[in-house]
């Protein structure tokens, strides 16, 4: 197995230093999928922005660069707002 590390990109860098081993890029793939939609969850409700992930191998370079851009805008206006 290799040791891959997840930079986050959310308006801050957070940079990751301890990485995890996983078997192959599909579990790679997945991982990235799975920090993208916790962060759109628990940071980008109600707000617009994007979270991208860089993912790095074992000696540092980057492999992979994935990114999710949330947008939301009310089309109407309601009652309790005029």
């Amino acid at each position: 197995m290799h040791r891959y590390y997840f930079d986050l990109h959310n308006g801050d860098h957070t940079r990751d230093d301890v990485g995890l081993e996983l078997p192959s890029r599909e579990h790679v793939t997945r991982e990235v999928a799975r920090i993208l939609t916790d962060v759109a969850r628990d940071e980008l409700a109600g707000a617009k922005g994007v979270v991208s992930i860089t993912v790095r191998d074992e000696n540092g370079h980057p492999i992979s660069v994935s990114s999710l851009t949330y947008s939301s805008e009310w089309l109407d206006e309601p009652e309790i707002w005029k």
